[in-house]
Order: structure tokens, then sequence, then C-alpha cells
């Protein structure tokens, strides 16, 4: 039997048509989910998860948040026919911090300017010019244990044009593996691609239990949508070392987030376009 994702109790209703069975399911332990959560460590040399209210300079959250954790699964293991549901990230080194100053550019190029460039080959980008220089206030030293799950959609579930149902435990084995092997997509990284980031199977090692914080409002998880990028939270706090992350993040207007000066769609690029 191929299990479903955990759900809330309205949309266990409209699925599994009963009460009953949503409250059967969720009598499995576990929050429902019918299988163990799969588990990957990680750790690197320098991380910066950036708090999004804090822009002109980067200033890293003091831990991984849950869409950092999905995106560097998503590197060691994707297909459309999933997603992960991150449940929680356990803190196995000392929070330490590392102040980082570099040259950037102060602007970024979207769609319209590379379309410009591509138009005219004598067009030219001088970086001297938009050249900009920023402090990065990182995490140094961080090592990580991601728990997780994979939740398979229903059109996969389904199957068909072809193709036969989906089954989770597939999807678990592939990644199980490849966390085994060191396999990867792409390089994971630490919010910045240049803080590149190791991951291998769960360890023994402690958490440190003697952090307990709340942290506020953290970033759950990027919904990217025809209208653009959208943004869902959800308040945060680490007990003995351990941050639960609730699978619905806050309803939307729940945070107010002041608007950027660029957007991906919002038309502005190194040349004011």
């Amino acid at each position: 039997m191929v299990s479903l994702p955990c759900l809330s109790r309205e949309k266990e209703r409209k699925q599994m048509g009963s009460t009953t069975a949503g409250a059967r399911r969720l009598a499995r332990g576990n929050d429902g989910w019918a299988f163990p959560d799969l588990v990957v460590e990680t750790w690197g040399e320098l991380a910066c998860f950036t708090r999004p209210e804090l822009k002109s300079e980067r200033v890293s959250y003091p831990l991984m948040t849950p869409s950092a954790a999905d995106g560097l699964l998503q590197a060691v293991f994707w297909k459309p026919e999933f997603r992960y549901v991150i449940r929680r990230i356990e803190v196995l080194s000392p929070v330490r911090w590392a102040r980082v100053r570099r040259n950037e550019v102060a602007s970024v190029p979207n769609a319209s300017t590379v379309a410009a460039f591509q138009k005219d080959r004598r067009r030219r980008y001088d970086v001297e010019a938009d050249r900009d220089q920023r402090g990065t206030t990182a995490l140094r030293d961080i090592r990580y244990r991601i728990h997780a799950q994979i939740a398979v959609s229903a059109k996969a579930r389904a199957g068909g044009n072809g193709f036969p149902p989906a089954s989770e435990e597939k999807y678990r084995e592939q990644l199980r593996r490849r966390v085994e092997r060191g396999a990867c997509f792409s390089q994971p990284f630490f919010g910045c691609r240049e803080f590149t980031a190791s991951f291998g199977p769960a360890t023994d090692r402690p958490c440190q239990t003697g952090w307990n914080d709340e942290l506020g409002v953290m970033l759950h998880s990027i919904a990217y949508t025809p209208q653009g990028e959208r943004y869902r939270w959800f308040r945060a706090s680490v007990n003995e070392g351990v941050l639960i992350v609730p699978e619905e993040p806050l309803p939307d207007g729940a945070v107010a987030v002041a608007a950027t000066s660029w957007r991906a769609d919002a038309g502005s690029g190194p040349d004011g376009e």
C-alpha cells in the first residue's frame, strides 16, 4: 500500500472520505507518517542563512532554515513526483560566528537585461562601476542532522500515460543510496554557493542540548508561483538543540515583510530596466 503524506484534518476528510480513516492513520504514531524519518547529516566550514529583514549586509539565522535543508536534499536527489517535508533539524556543533567582507555587485541581472545583451553583442557590463563591498555575518564550523519525509504527489501515485504508480519506498531507497555514496546532482551549499556543504549518513553525535532559544519568525519555505516568489513563515524555537518544523506554515499575511528594491519579476537590473 502506498502511504499518504501527513495531512491536516480537513485535507484528510477530503482525500480519505472519513474522519475514521484519518484518526486511524494518526494512531500509527510518528505524526501519521508510514515510515521513519529519513536522516542526513551535513557539515561545512561556513554558512549564511540570511535573515530577510536585513538586506544591505547579510546576517545569518543562528542555524539552518527548513528551506535551506530542503534545497540541500534536492541537490542530493530530487524528482518532480515528490517533495521533501522537513520535520526537524538537530544542531550538532556550537553556534560560532564569523565576519566576512567581500566585493560584490550591487545589482542582479534579470531576464530582460540578459535578452538585451544577447540582442546587442557590442553592449558591455562594467563591473567596476557596479561594484559594492558588503559584510556578511556568517556561521562557522557548522554541523546539522536533518530529519525529513518524502511526500509523493497524488498524480504520481495514480500513475498513467505509460508510467506505473510512484512508490514512496523507491524514492526513499534512492536517496539513502546516494547519501551513502556521497552522490549529488549539484554541489550542496549553505546559503551562499561558495559555502559548500558536505553530507553523509547520520551518526550518533549528540545534539547541543544546552541550547534553548526563541528565534522568532523564520523562513519555512518558498512557493514559486506565476506571480513570483511567495515566502512562507513559522515561529521557530530551539529546544535542547533541536528545531522542530511544523508541516504547515503560518497563514498568508501573518508576517509583514518590507518590500525589497529588486525582485526577479520587478524589471530592474544593472541598467535600470
